[in-house]
């Protein structure tokens, strides 16, 4: 019985493709994310794509990849925390951002890990989503 209230309590979250998109191997259907899961993704892909990378809505995205090779400081974090806060207030109608932090995990290999707090306006739950970003680029060389 819990299971269904907290399906009908959470139907307002929607569902959609599943990010990366991926087909199950047996049937060759398409993978569906379900409520908590597809706000995150739905999260995911507005933090990943680029400024003017989709045609039809050029402003769709978030513009990080223009912080790329940055120097980690004070001024990056605060352009981080911004960036987030705003892109995710414009193109995520679902969630009201709360607090967005960004922590330099891993200064060798380039890693901020992006701290997002929000809440769900329908129901007003807090939850939170960290966001791996890397400055650097990745290589294989050892």
């Amino acid at each position: 019985m819990d299971k269904q209230n907290n399906e009908i309590e959470n139907h307002f979250l929607g569902s959609g493709w599943a990010f990366p998109v991926r087909f199950s191997a047996g049937d060759h259907t398409l993978q569906l994310s379900w409520y908590e899961n597809n706000v995150n993704d739905a999260m995911n892909i507005i933090l990943q794509t680029k400024l003017g990378e989709r045609v039809m809505q050029p402003r769709f995205g978030s513009g990080l990849q223009q912080l790329f090779f940055r120097q980690m400081n004070a001024t990056l974090q605060g352009q981080l925390e911004d960036t987030v806060k705003s892109v995710l207030l414009e193109h995520e109608p679902r969630i009201t951002v709360q607090q967005v932090k960004a922590v330099f995990a891993d200064r060798q290999n380039g890693l901020v890990e992006l701290q997002i707090d929000y809440v769900y306006n329908q129901t007003n739950t807090r939850h939170n989503y960290i966001f791996p970003f890397y400055i650097k680029e990745g290589t294989n060389l050892t």
